[in-house]
Parts: structure tokens; sequence; C-alpha cells
């Protein structure tokens, strides 16, 4: 896990500091598929700018997230550009949303912070291609290699009470 000291900047009121940071990224786990970062260390920018009411911390950074296709499960790679922003107020007292969940005794947890903004710059479903047709329901078959349709639908034998009970209320 990448972590930053904070304690090493000296920042008065409007000054900043900014540098090119390694960070390390935990791999991401959706539908329980895993996604990593390839490389999973990356170079990120970090900006730490003290204003006179608390600190704000900036991070950008690009990532290549490779992993299976939601629908085909085929290998597939996503390049994303990630910018994340971050406020601790110099005394946040009892309001949470004056605190960042990342700084923790004047330590900046990098690596959790990087993790969270890839996680919320995800799209709804991670495709290798926008067409993707997926896997066949019936035999389990890649669509986008071999399209083909089945003839006869066997229905689930434990749905057989059910369509009883529907052919008799429709008849």
């Amino acid at each position: 896990m990448t972590t930053f000291n904070l304690r090493q900047l000296r920042l008065r009121s409007g000054e900043q500091f900014q540098d090119t940071v390694e960070v390390e990224i935990e791999p991401l786990v959706l539908g329980g598929q895993e996604y990593a970062a390839v490389p999973p260390t990356i170079p990120a920018e970090l900006t730490v700018s003290r204003a006179s009411s608390g600190t704000i911390f900036d991070l950008a950074f690009r990532v290549r997230l490779e992993g299976p296709c939601f629908r085909c499960l085929t290998d597939t790679a996503l390049e994303l550009s990630i910018r994340a922003r971050e406020y601790q107020a110099t005394s946040p007292g009892e309001d949470d949303d004056l605190r960042s969940p990342y700084v923790h005794d004047d330590v900046l947890e990098l690596s959790a912070w990087a993790h969270d903004a890839l996680a919320l710059e995800l799209p709804d479903k991670i495709l290798h291609d926008p067409d993707c047709a997926g896997l066949c329901p019936v035999c389990g078959k890649d669509l986008n290699v071999e399209p083909h349709a089945h003839d006869e639908v066997r229905s689930d034998p434990r749905w057989a009470a059910l369509e009883s009970l529907r052919d008799s209320t429709t008849g």
C-alpha cells in the first residue's frame, strides 16, 4: 500500500506542493471477477495545496485495467484517465464532510484513494466491444465467435409447478 507522509510538507496558506509519485493499485473485484491495473504500480501526479481553512489534495493518473468482458469473459483492457480531489479541514470537528477518509495521523493513503477513484470512474459494464453478443444462455458458447440459436427451448423442470398454475389460470 502506497502512502505519503504529510509531515514532510511544511506548507503555509497559499503554498502548493506538486510531485510525481509511484502508486500501487490493488485489483478491483466486480461481479466476482478480478480486474487488475497493469502495471500494478503507476506514476501519478500528486498536488497538495494549503488553504487558510484546510488542505486540498489532487491526484491524477492514467491506468490500464485488465480483466474479463462482462458478457463473454474474453480478456479485456480498459484505459482510463483519473482525476480525484479531496479536502481535509484544519479543524474538522465532528463534521465528516470536512474530513478526508484517506488522511490519518498526517499520512495520505494514496493506494486506497487511487483504488476508490478508479472504481468511481468505471463504466457500468466492462466490455471488450460495445456490440459484444455474450454467451449463449443454453449451451454457453461465445456468440461472438459462433452466432447460433437453439430450435427447441427446454424449460427448467423446477418451474413445472408454476407453468401448470399459469396454464390453469389462463386456459
